[in-house]
């Protein structure tokens, strides 16, 4: 039977990258929005059309913070249960949750990076 706390490391693993990569997404969506507002008023297109891209904006950049804060949460989360399940410290799901840590620290809020000091 498997060790519960692997599980545990596998699925808080996966929320952080998820939550990293959506996070990310959102980012890309708004520049990728920001653009097209820009074109379209070049063009010199409709009001109403620039008006509501501009609203998709908005809806891409109030993700963003949202995100930043579920994932300073999930990413504390996860680095709580590895300091506190250091046996493990061989098994591939631990080393994979480290590394996720790590890739996950740019996208943490600019007062949330905290340096991983748990190496085993």
């Amino acid at each position: 039977m498997a060790d519960p706390r692997i599980k545990a490391i596998r699925i808080k693993t996966g929320v952080v990258k998820r939550i990293a990569k959506e996070k990310v997404t959102y980012e890309r969506e708004a520049e990728q929005q920001s653009e097209k507002i820009q074109v379209y008023k070049n063009e010199g297109k409709e009001e109403h059309y620039i008006r509501k891209q501009e609203e998709v904006l908005q809806e891409s950049l109030m993700m963003v913070p949202d995100c930043q804060r579920r994932l300073a949460n999930a990413f504390e989360d996860l680095k709580n249960l590895l300091e506190s399940e250091i046996e493990l410290a061989e098994t591939e799901e631990y080393i994979a949750a480290q590394k996720v840590l790590e890739e996950s620290k740019p996208q943490l809020p600019a007062g949330n990076q905290m340096p991983c000091c748990f190496r085993p």
